[in-house]
């Protein structure tokens, strides 16, 4: 059977600006200021390499690691009761189900903040398997967490495809062999998916195209 593996922020949840103010306010807060488009440009890279990249501090570091822990409780306090799904994210899930794939997430995001991410996406009960940070060591766009996936579904990466709204996404199933499905919610240009099977605006508009019909 086929594999369509998703990511979560930025293509099933509306979710990457809420990201990029978290950060912004934890940095500020921590004496480390940063503006909102230089992080937006990172959402979809885990903690591990944002947090580097913009402010040079360690995530394995004690303060990195306190930022890190502070930036998931801003997050989770101030910005995930209002984060809402992309329409027909659930619908799109169902639809593939029905049509015989099996479904799994590969995200950057904490165990934690997935096991809310696809409550509120509506989608818990039609995915499979699930690959957080937890589940590997280095984030997006290293491959780990598409492998893991792929592992704990039993599938070759020839069988899957990864569903994704930024480059990192891309990059990722690039190197794991993947197929890649872009999405222009997470905010991206066509032109940096560069590399994706297709690309869509978003769940509502790969339903109502039903691609896959003619790619499993």
């Amino acid at each position: 059977m086929p594999a369509m593996i998703f990511d979560v922020d930025g293509t099933l949840v509306d979710s990457n600006d809420a990201h990029a103010r978290s950060w912004v306010e934890t940095l500020q807060e921590a004496g480390l200021p940063s503006d909102f488009a230089t992080v937006r440009r990172l959402i979809g890279v885990g903690g591990d390499k944002l947090l580097p990249q913009v402010t040079g501090v360690a995530p394995e570091s004690e303060r990195g690691k306190r930022i890190l822990e502070r930036r998931t409780e801003i997050f989770r306090d101030r910005y995930m009761s209002g984060l809402r799904p992309f329409p027909g994210a659930r619908q799109l899930l169902q639809a593939l189900a029905s049509d015989g794939f099996r479904l799994a997430v590969a995200t950057s995001a904490r165990k934690d903040e997935l096991a809310r991410l696809l409550e509120i996406a509506g989608v818990s009960d039609l995915v499979e398997k699930k690959t957080s940070a937890a589940d590997v060591e280095s984030s997006k766009p290293d491959p780990d967490v598409v492998h893991a996936a792929l592992g704990r579904l039993g599938v070759e990466p020839g069988q899957a495809f990864l569903v994704g709204d930024t480059p990192y996404d891309g990059e990722a199933a690039h190197r794991s062999g993947v197929r890649f499905i872009g999405f222009r919610s997470g905010g991206w240009m066509d032109a940096e998916l560069a590399g994706a099977l297709a690309i869509f605006d978003g769940p509502a508009d790969m339903l109502n195209a039903r691609p896959w019909r003619s790619w499993a």
